[in-house]
């Protein structure tokens, strides 16, 4: 014991092997070593109450084992499923995860990026409503892998960055055919500033250009609850009257809900209501929300594998693009059956 502190030696004594099979079974290696040997040495690790010594492993191998998520809003319950399945992955990889708030806004989305830069993580995954792929550049020239969760349809670059995508294009204009078959023609959007806004209300457009219906879209700062107030308080209080709102996010849809039961509005007889995320609340709320699956847990898997692949050397060269499926489901807020 060094300090009262286990040792891969003492681990190794333990163990009946050499320090070196310790060292590569502790750091996730070690693919060869016999199954016997490796719960052998995994015992003994934990019977001496081994706990690995990060900042010297860091010294020696130049890794900080630990990765960078980096999302706009911590708070917006889309984003902890999409964390928990980037942890899903790092945990098997012995990597931990550090999450970061960047609040959508270019200067803290930067000031993420140089941190990265900094050496204090080795790899990053991120949402960014700001920054473009040349952003990315001075992280690819430190060696800083990236992978970035999109809203939108992606075809790989000629930069070493990947990205993990749901076409939210084609997904606002599947909700907006999915209304105008119901019989509504008059259907307003609400959306926050940034990020899929701009996508989300595309693909709406394009749905009902088709038919030649007028489209009514309201933007609000914030892709919250009251941002989804703000916009719908816009919306009653005009001219536009919609049989349908369609909310660019679940949160602004709840909120959406809220100020319509305020004004006594039937959900869905007098104004049906869709958000998009899917998020635990949108089976809570009365009545429960039509939404847009985006499945975060899997996109949070299929981003910190594709990670993972960078960092273990297996995918090099130009960056690749994943897409990831999306699904409507129909609930209470646009149908009573």
């Amino acid at each position: 014991m060094t300090n009262g502190r286990a040792t891969q030696k003492d681990v190794a004594k333990a163990a009946g092997v050499s320090q070196a099979t310790v060292s590569m079974v502790l750091s996730g290696g070690g693919a060869s070593i016999p199954a016997e040997t490796w719960a052998r040495i995994t015992k003994a690790a934990k019977d001496l109450g081994y706990v690995p010594n990060r900042f010297a492993q860091a010294l020696k191998t130049s890794r900080s084992m630990t990765i960078a998520c980096i999302v706009p809003d911590i708070t917006n319950p889309f984003y902890p499923s999409l964390i928990r399945g980037i942890q899903s992955i790092a945990d098997g990889q012995n990597y931990d995860v550090i999450t970061v708030n960047t609040d959508g806004t270019p200067e803290r989305e930067r000031h993420f990026l140089d941190w990265a830069r900094q050496g204090r993580v080795d790899g990053v995954i991120g949402v960014f409503f700001t920054l473009k792929a040349k952003d990315f550049n001075p992280l690819v020239e430190a060696g800083v892998p990236i992978v970035r969760i999109e809203s939108s349809k992606k075809r790989g670059g000629d930069i070493p960055v990947d990205d993990i995508y749901v076409d939210s294009r084609a997904a606002a204009q599947a909700v907006t055919e999915y209304l105008l078959g119901l019989g509504h023609t008059r259907i307003a959007l609400v959306a926050g500033r940034g990020g899929p806004q701009a996508h989300r209300i595309e693909g709406y457009r394009t749905a009902l250009a088709k038919f030649s219906h007028p489209d009514h879209v309201v933007i609000d700062d914030e892709f919250s609850e009251m941002g989804g107030i703000r916009a719908a308080e816009r919306i009653l209080g005009g001219d536009f009257r919609p049989t349908a709102i369609f909310a660019a996010n679940d949160l602004m849809a709840i909120g959406v809900m809220q100020s319509l039961r305020e004004r006594r509005i039937r959900i869905p007889e007098d104004i049906a209501v869709v958000g998009f995320d899917d998020i635990s609340a949108a089976k809570l709320v009365t009545p429960t929300l039509t939404t847009v699956a985006q499945f975060q847990w899997q996109m949070g898997e299929r981003a910190a594998q594709t990670l993972m692949e960078r960092l273990r050397g297996e995918k090099t060269g130009a960056g690749t693009a994943v897409e990831m499926p999306f699904d409507l489901i129909v609930r209470g807020s646009t149908s009573n059956e």
